[in-house]
């Protein structure tokens, strides 16, 4: 059994149910369609974290489903921003506490402003990072939105 991450902890102090999903991970292939089909997922249930820089706000944080791109302009306006950029992939860590491709939007050591496509809160079950490479959390997507404060929109 994984040892329990940061994120998993915070979703332990909140009551929030959930179950670890391990799977072998590749540097070459970090992608989260990749990661669904390890872990046995439609695409459209993992979402991936990804994180960006607004010109007005800062560093903001974003969960969109594997299968899909990010509409910058939709997350440049619900943020507050006129434009957003991705953050460079060396900063990432110094940023949240986490590497490339174990990225989690729990436990990140520093509270950014968090959006979520808003197709996530159709599902019983979404998977997201639980922070590590190789491990994921399954949960219910209402709640992952209310325990993070997050805002939805149409972000693909």
């Amino acid at each position: 059994m994984a040892s329990k991450t940061i994120a998993c902890r915070l979703l332990d102090t909140k009551k929030i149910a959930y179950t670890l999903h391990e799977y072998e991970w590749d540097e070459n292939n970090l992608d989260a369609k990749h990661v669904a089909n390890l872990v046995g997922l439609p695409y459209e249930q993992v979402f991936k974290t990804l994180v960006l820089k607004g010109d007005k706000t800062g560093v903001v944080m974003t969960c969109i489903p594997a299968n899909s791109e990010l509409n910058m302009k939709a997350l440049s306006s619900i943020s507050g921003n006129k434009k957003v950029e991705m953050v460079p992939v060396k900063d990432i860590q110094s940023l949240t506490g986490y590497i490339r491709g174990g990225v989690s939007p729990l436990g990140v050591k520093k509270r950014y402003p968090l959006y979520v496509d808003k197709s996530a809160s159709a599902y019983d079950t979404i998977s997201i990072s639980a922070g590590k490479r190789g491990l994921q959390i399954f949960l219910n997507g209402t709640e992952f939105i209310e325990i993070t404060d997050a805002k939805t929109a149409d972000l693909t």
